[in-house]
């Protein structure tokens, strides 16, 4: 825990199109445990000490450049819709590298995860980023271990949070980490958000999503199991359908997919059961209509996949205009 009689500095670096939540969330974090007994000090940089403006046209004051900044505590950098669909800019770049070395912990927020990255800042690590932008971090970045359903992670003193409000979450992390539960418990109820959120990013995201199979054969049962998830998939009858072995339609689903038959059909039935639950049906009613043979069975993927039973996740993730604020419960103390 900190001790320091000292300010712990935090410096946050920020760019035109950052994401204002990406900022403000974990902003937030540091100044309510302030007033928890916390002793944090946050500062705006951006690469040129130049105001910018959020992704949403707010600007955002910054309070100076990065070699203007001596050696910050905590460095962390917010995320972006512009990245990765852009090449990071070379002075973005620069002031990553120029303050990671000066910080004692480094961080990113979403996407931010890129910047940490092109400043060479992942090589060798395990890291995270928003479950929709995981594969090209992985792609970009072959050394990085990259855990796309994590909501943070940490390597050494470099630490990765997923899209947009796990950087709240990594900012509780790194209060308990310097102040333990007790504060930081108290910090997360004056936020009124969880200390840690049950399950992963796959709670939140369309697992399969993505670019279709290269092959038009593999293409042919994709469709096929879309369109009727619920249908008699078995992998003799899907390989019977494209007139192949059972043995080659495993290894295109395993060069392509890097999935099994069976596996796939399953995530596609779990991404249709998901959908039902969103939509009102009970659980048993979403089983089988999804085409798992039983109630048990779908509680077996929702527990290995979000670590959650269905009626949990269909609390969670009920519409507004079925959910009942006041019966939403507290978070957890």
């Amino acid at each position: 825990m900190q001790s320091s009689p000292h300010p712990h500095r935090v410096a946050v670096l920020v760019y035109d199109g950052v994401k204002l939540l990406d900022v403000a969330g974990p902003a937030e974090v540091f100044a309510e445990a302030n007033l928890c007994g916390a002793d944090y000090q946050i500062v705006l940089l951006s690469p040129t000490g130049a105001d910018v403006a959020s992704s949403i046209g707010i600007k955002i004051s910054v309070d100076g450049n990065a070699q203007s900044e001596p050696a910050p505590d905590t460095f962390l950098v917010a995320g972006g819709d512009i990245y990765p669909r852009t090449a990071i800019a070379r002075d973005l770049v620069e002031a990553t590298g120029t303050l990671a070395t000066r910080a004692a912990r480094v961080g990113s927020i979403c996407t931010g995860a890129f910047i940490l990255g092109a400043a060479g800042l992942l090589e060798g690590k395990r890291a995270t980023t928003h479950w929709k932008v995981a594969h090209q971090l992985a792609a970009r970045h072959p050394n990085t271990v990259v855990e796309p359903d994590a909501i943070y992670v940490r390597d050494g003193t470099t630490y990765t949070s997923a899209g947009v409000s796990a950087g709240i979450d990594l900012a509780l992390a790194l209060v308990e980490e310097d102040h333990g539960p007790d504060l930081t418990r108290d910090v997360a109820r004056r936020l009124v958000v969880y200390v840690q959120r049950a399950g992963g990013q796959s709670q939140f995201s369309a697992p399969l999503q993505g670019p279709p199979p290269r092959t038009p054969a593999l293409r042919r049962i994709v469709d096929l199991v879309t369109a009727d998830p619920a249908g008699n998939h078995s992998l003799t009858g899907l390989a019977r359908h494209l007139n192949v072995s059972p043995r080659h339609l495993t290894r295109l689903f395993r060069d392509e997919l890097s999935t099994t038959p069976a596996r796939y059909v399953e995530l596609i039935r779990f991404d249709m059961a998901k959908a039902l639950l969103d939509q009102g049906h009970n659980a048993t009613q979403a089983a089988s209509l999804a085409g798992f043979p039983s109630y048990e069975s779908l509680r077996r993927v929702f527990a290995r996949e979000l670590m959650m039973t269905p009626s949990v996740y269909q609390r969670r993730f009920s519409t507004a205009d079925r959910a009942d604020a006041r019966t939403l419960p507290a978070p957890p103390t």
